[in-house]
């Protein structure tokens, strides 16, 4: 299928590279080179990204404390025609990341959203994982405070396929904690530094994974999977 110019009007969704840059995608070097301006999550990485493929573009920042407003701006350049890729610092716009404002009120003026679909954390994680993919439930960041984060836990026991969190470096000790509370029997999958140098994964009962942590720098950003309740790797 030969490419198409862009659409004058629309919101392009462009997924970027989760750590390694190889796995950018042609269409979205394209969209980015075409497009009339680039609305980024942190205009200061966009724009190394941009200038490591010799793109320079206009950049307009669009993080979680001023996407509400900022969507307002969007909307008008989508109205006199403009073509607008919106980015965040890695993975796809919307997943964990700012943009699901945006394409909201796209949507409600009636503009035209485009996807350029490419490098996702819960997808990379979760096909090496071991675990069944045929059906999971993404749960993102958990709430930072103890008792919410126990609750919000507690409410996913009968949810069935795997569970997936995304957690810092920091909380996931944390984590594993409760894990080892709430689910003791299941199976949890860590997977760290995707796509990376020292991409790894890390496989045992949240008891095991602990004991594991105690003689390793927690460092990275983690994808966390928790199988589904009965579920053993041998299965």
């Amino acid at each position: 299928m030969e490419p198409s110019p862009l659409t004058a009007g629309t919101l392009y969704l462009v997924a970027t590279p989760i750590g390694n840059l190889e796995d950018i995608t042609l269409r979205a070097l394209r969209v980015l080179r075409e497009c009339d301006v680039v609305a980024a999550e942190d205009t200061r990485r966009s724009g190394q990204l941009l200038r490591h493929f010799g793109i320079q573009k206009p950049l307009l920042s669009c993080f979680q404390f001023n996407e509400a407003k900022r969507s307002e701006e969007i909307i008008e350049r989508l109205r006199r025609g403009e073509k607008v890729a919106l980015v965040t610092d890695a993975g796809s716009p919307g997943i964990s990341d700012p943009g699901e404002r945006v394409v909201r009120a796209a949507i409600a003026a009636g503009l035209r959203v485009e996807p350029v679909p490419g490098p996702s954390a819960l997808v990379a994680a979760l096909t090496a994982s071991g675990l069944p993919t045929a059906e999971f439930h993404f749960v993102g960041f958990l709430p930072h405070k103890s008792g919410q984060r126990r609750k919000r836990l507690e409410g996913l026991k009968g949810v069935p396929g795997v569970l997936v969190f995304y957690e810092s470096p920091f909380r996931v000790v944390k984590l594993l904690e409760e894990l080892k509370d709430i689910f003791p029997e299941r199976q949890v999958v860590l997977a760290r530094e995707l796509t990376k140098k020292f991409e790894e994964y890390l496989r045992g009962t949240p008891s095991e994974l602990l004991e594991a942590m105690k003689t390793r720098a927690v460092k990275g950003e983690f994808v966390v999977m928790v199988s589904p309740a009965g579920f053993t790797i041998d299965d």
